[in-house]
């Protein structure tokens, strides 16, 4: 039960962030990425379409739009500290289903 209202709170920060990023114009042509403050997730983010629900299906989009930005976040679900996840950041959770559980 405290998994699944983690993984609406990863959810829903994700969708605040995507919010934030969208009205601060980080989407505009010839923007720099900050890359300062990734952990270093090299893996691919999971391909959004695979994903029947729509909350899921824009999380793991937002994921594969802005990495560097989901790289730099602490994830909270604790699965850095698991010796089964050993997750870098965030964005770790987008390269499995770990966020769609």
């Amino acid at each position: 039960m405290i998994f699944i209202k983690q993984h609406k709170l990863i959810v829903f920060l994700t969708l605040v962030l995507f919010i934030v990023a969208s009205a601060n114009g980080i989407f505009a042509q010839g923007v720099e990425k900050d890359e300062s403050l990734r952990k270093g997730e090299t893996r691919a983010t999971l391909d959004p379409n695979q994903f029947s629900n729509p909350e899921l299906r824009k999380a793991y989009q937002i994921a594969k739009d802005i990495p560097w930005v989901l790289d730099s976040i602490y994830c909270y679900c604790m699965c850095r500290e698991s010796p089964v996840f050993r997750h870098k950041s965030l964005l770790s959770c987008y390269v499995d289903n770990h966020a769609a559980m």
